[in-house]
């Protein structure tokens, strides 16, 4: 595993200070003639020009990053949407607060704009650099190959940006900075779509087909520009984007132009082709979902827990840099470790809303499960999959597997000291601490459950921070297909894919009566997304995307009271209780994130998003 991470970090030398300010000019490159060095200089160096293709890379998403590195480029979203609670940093109480479009936090674009600029200053001027002697030399097939990486980059954080905000202005060439005012209205939705899509299109015609090496799992592939291509139309077809967001129809450039047209159900046609393609790449051997056995028979538990500790075939692309930490250090790991087990810190915590949507083992949710209860604890053979205590409160009992690799909760064990750990007064985890898990839960899901603060147990292990996996795109697919068809049989077949894998019975053993109601069908797809997707960044997307952002909270709202157990009770009888200890903010304005004002105060043809 040393091997892996040294050869992503090779690959993806970071260039940070790029990225941490992001007021700069969306146009300019930091450093772009560092230590006196001409353009002509640095790319007739072919040193030089791969320090700055590599740097290109360093805008690619770390989605472990949810805490204390917590930025734009990192994983803000999980705990900005209806999963996490975080009690240190910005997140703490952004929820709670809200924010306008002059201090709201993780923006992607400064950042994103300067390495698309230097993206496209490379595609502009690399070029072949022939061996003399001993020197170093690029030739034309790793300048090829260069270029399409660097192509790609371009076109994803294009997409990254439009992901956040709405249409943007597509920069598809360098703009030489000068005196002359540089400015620049935003391209419209469709026009961003139909660019980006013809750039993923014939860059994966370039990329290599398949990197099954795992030392270069981060570098673009052709199922990666599929992936992403299929994503971007999805939001192309998604209510956001495809006239269902009324506000934003009125949005027009200066020079006329409508940034947002009226809805067209042909889309979701456009994203279930592009969906189709994917997956048929994916199944002709590139990809396939993740499964461990024990003694010969499936174990989702172990599945579930190795698909983010190991290279397996299902991750589509990963970001080696990653902030997992050590456990007596900084990071996540530490964060999602009670303070009762070794120096944990114990503060990222789960919404009780997030636990109520994991299914019960018969596959069904927990208000239509004959098997749920709130009321006492389990006593001997209650628990018929072994998973949990005699005791343990029955909330928590006969959950499904992703439950229980996802949440910690009370009275639960510690995998490596075999400790009861609890989180009312006086246990070592309680509300005493500022830094507290506010629900009652923690996070447990690709925490690693080799590393310990005590002798010689491991204080780190790596792995990777996945970008995309297979299970995503299938599940999209499904979505996609719903829209379209909703009586194709595709449809429950790829869904119960993921249920099969996570241990739980299929939708068409147990709900037949769904199967070809588009209605019972999308909600069956978005339920076994909020579960299978949890805490990995695409709910906050997602949620908005949907334009369910606004219901209450429970049915994917993502403003009102939030609920966890009673942190404040002083009994541990009483922490058994449903108890709001948050009433966040949500308004329609933030379905799409508000173009920094400092930019829009600067430019005479930028137009905001609406209601900010």
């Amino acid at each position: 595993m040393k091997k892996i991470r040294n050869t992503y970090k090779m690959m993806l030398v970071l260039a940070s200070l790029t990225l941490t300010n992001c007021n700069k000019d969306f146009l300019n490159v930091s450093d772009e003639l560092a230590g006196q060095l001409t353009m002509t200089e640095i790319f007739e160096n072919a040193g030089y020009t791969r320090n700055w293709h590599r740097n290109i890379f360093t805008g690619i998403p770390n989605s472990s990053g949810l805490i204390l590195d917590v930025g734009a480029l990192t994983n803000p979203w999980t705990g900005s949407s209806d999963e996490l609670k975080m009690a240190q940093g910005t997140l703490r109480t952004l929820n709670s607060n809200g924010f306008n479009s002059g201090n709201a936090p993780f923006h992607r674009w400064g950042g994103l704009y300067t390495l698309i600029r230097q993206a496209n200053l490379f595609i502009e001027n690399a070029k072949e650099i022939p061996q003399s002697g001993d020197t170093d030399f690029i030739d034309a097939t790793e300048l090829k190959k260069m270029k399409a990486q660097a192509r790609f980059l371009r076109a994803y954080y294009h997409y990254l940006l439009f992901e956040q905000y709405g249409p943007v202005p597509i920069m598809e060439s360098s703009i030489i900075p000068s005196s002359t005012e540089i400015d620049f209205e935003r391209n419209s939705v469709d026009e961003v779509v139909d660019y980006l899509y013809k750039e993923l299109t014939e860059v994966s015609a370039e990329l290599d087909e398949n990197l099954s090496d795992q030392n270069y799992l981060a570098l673009p592939s052709k199922g990666v520009a599929l992936a992403v291509r299929a994503r971007l139309l999805i939001y192309a077809a998604s209510p956001l984007y495809n006239g269902g967001y009324e506000e934003s129809l009125a949005v027009t450039n200066p020079s006329g132009k409508k940034l947002f047209s009226p809805a067209d159900p042909t889309k979701w046609n456009k994203a279930e082709l592009a969906l189709k393609e994917f997956i048929d790449f994916a199944e002709s051997g590139k990809y396939e979902l993740y499964k461990a056995y024990t003694n010969g028979a499936y174990d989702p538990d172990k599945s579930l827990y190795e698909l983010f500790i190991k290279y397996n075939p299902e991750i589509i692309w990963a970001n080696p840099n990653h902030s997992w930490g050590a456990v007596n250090g900084e990071g996540v790991d530490r964060r999602s470790t009670p303070r009762s087990e070794n120096a944990g810190f114990a503060n990222i915590a789960v919404t009780q809303e997030l636990v109520d949507d994991f299914f019960m083992n018969d596959g069904l949710p927990i208000e239509e499960s004959p098997k749920y209860s709130e009321n006492g604890f389990a006593v001997a053979g209650d628990d018929v999959t072994g998973r949990t205590e005699v005791g343990t409160y029955k909330m928590w009992v006969n959950r499904e597997p992703r439950f229980y690799q996802t949440v910690f909760y009370h009275g639960r064990k510690w995998h490596l000291t075999n400790r009861v750990v609890k989180f009312n007064r006086g246990n070592g985890n309680d509300n005493t601490a500022a830094d507290h898990p506010w629900s009652g839960y923690l996070l447990y899901k690709r925490i690693s459950r080799n590393v310990h603060n005590q002798g010689s147990f491991p204080k780190s292990e790596y792995r990777p921070s996945v970008i995309f996996r297979l299970a995503e795109f299938q599940l999209l697919y499904a979505e996609a297909m719903n829209e379209v068809n909703p009586s194709n049989p595709l449809i429950i077949d790829y869904v119960d894919k993921i249920r099969e894998r996570a241990g739980i019975p299929k939708l068409r053993d147990i709900k037949p009566n769904i199967i070809g109601n588009q209605n019972l069908q999308r909600e069956a797809i978005r339920a076994e997304m909020r579960v299978e997707l949890a805490t990995e960044g695409q709910r906050y997307f997602d949620v908005r995307r949907w334009m369910i952002a606004e219901n209450e909270v429970g049915k994917g709202g993502q403003g009102g009271l939030f609920y966890g157990m009673n942190m404040g009770a002083t009994s541990e009888a009483e922490f058994f209780k449903r108890t709001s200890y948050e009433n966040r903010a949500f308004a329609r304005e933030m379905y799409l994130y508000p173009i920094p004002l400092a930019e829009i105060q600067k430019s005479k043809k930028l137009v905001q998003n609406p209601g900010w």
